[in-house]
């Protein structure tokens, strides 16, 4: 029996107007989950960079060839107060290193002032609802600013990364860093430092955002080959505008030259100031008997600002003793009382009056 055309017709209709036969636009599929996106890549990229180190520190090859003269200048400049420190008494390094860790306590957003540090580092005294943990950050940087190894080979031990061990991920950052920074040898110290510096937020091993570590490293890594004078370069003396970031290698390299240079000038005047001022000091006190002045003169040489509590600390006399012999420094101008209080009271040496 032959089948009804009719019917046939009407079956090939049905059968192209199902809907799991056609076609079906992308709009009818809306139960179905979308394209997957592409996921974010938060891994740092030392750790997995090329094996050819060398094409990241082209650049500033680039722009040290360029800033030669600035760089020759600037280390010329940094050789004197090497030689300057080796030669001055051990108040002169710390005196700086203090100041620097001051200044860099600003930039990162402690905020801790020569006083109080000086205060905690020697006394471990703070002010009721201080936050010690800045602080101690603070007293971090001054402790690496003032002595020990820099950061060379033992990046972690620098830092106190001490538990990077194993199959630890900071150890894989920190071995790509020290990759990088083995690349990057054949760079003059003060260039290698700017370029660790802008290099270290990348390297995924300090806190997000904490640019305090990172300037430590920079600025004892900028000493280089000295001898043992002074073990950094004062980068903050003269402004945070070298540690600025943006731009190519060679507009950091300037800012970073145009701050190390005018931070040692100022580094060279502060300790002209300072030995000037020594000179009058003992001078004055000659008429004087007893073991607290002369004391009193060490203290203030190597401390940019004096309590009471911390000559005491650092002296070995009374605080009586201390109070008087201060009180007589400031009637003859040797030193200044900076907080204009009754108490609580903060001394500097008045550098500009000996001068």
């Amino acid at each position: 029996m032959k089948p009804n055309p009719s019917e046939t017709k009407g079956a090939a209709g049905a059968a192209a107007d199902s809907p799991f036969d056609g076609e079906t636009g992308e709009e009818d599929l809306w139960f179905l989950p979308g394209p997957p996106e592409e996921e974010v890549d938060f891994l740092p990229p030392l750790p997995r960079s090329d094996p050819d180190e060398r094409a990241q520190i082209a650049g500033w090859e680039q722009a040290q060839a360029a800033e030669a003269l600035h760089l020759a200048q600037a280390a010329v400049r940094f050789g004197a107060l090497d030689e300057r420190l080796r030669r001055g008494p051990e108040g002169w390094r710390h005196r700086l290193a203090l100041t620097e860790a001051s200044e860099l306590s600003w930039l990162s957003g402690d905020r801790i002032s020569a006083d109080r540090l000086g205060l905690w580092q020697a006394m471990r005294i703070s002010a009721a609802g201080e936050d010690t943990a800045a602080l101690q950050h603070t007293a971090w940087a001054l402790r690496r600013l003032s002595g020990g190894p820099g950061p060379g080979a033992d990046i972690a031990g620098f830092l106190g990364r001490h538990e990077a061990r194993g199959d630890d991920p900071l150890t894989g950052r920190i071995a790509g860093w020290n990759a990088i920074m083995k690349a990057a040898s054949s760079l003059h110290p003060i260039v290698r430092s700017c370029f660790a510096f802008h290099l270290w937020p990348m390297a995924g091993i300090g806190p997000e955002g904490d640019v305090l570590e990172g300037a430590v490293i920079a600025a004892r890594m900028s000493a280089g080959e000295g001898q043992d004078g002074a073990l950094f370069a004062p980068l903050l003396m003269s402004g945070a505008g070298g540690l600025r970031g943006g731009g190519a290698p060679q507009e950091r390299l300037q800012r970073w030259l145009q701050a190390v240079d005018q931070g040692i000038l100022r580094a060279m005047r502060h300790l002209d100031q300072l030995d000037r001022w020594e000179s009058d000091a003992r001078r004055c006190i000659k008429p004087l008997s007893g073991r607290t002045p002369p004391r009193l003169i060490e203290v203030f040489r190597s401390w940019p600002m004096v309590t009471a509590p911390l000559a005491e600390e650092l002296t070995g006399v009374s605080r009586a003793a201390v109070q008087r012999n201060i009180a007589w420094f400031e009637a003859q101008n040797l030193v200044q009382e900076v907080t204009g209080q009754g108490r609580f009271r903060v001394w500097r040496a008045a550098l500009n009056a000996g001068a």
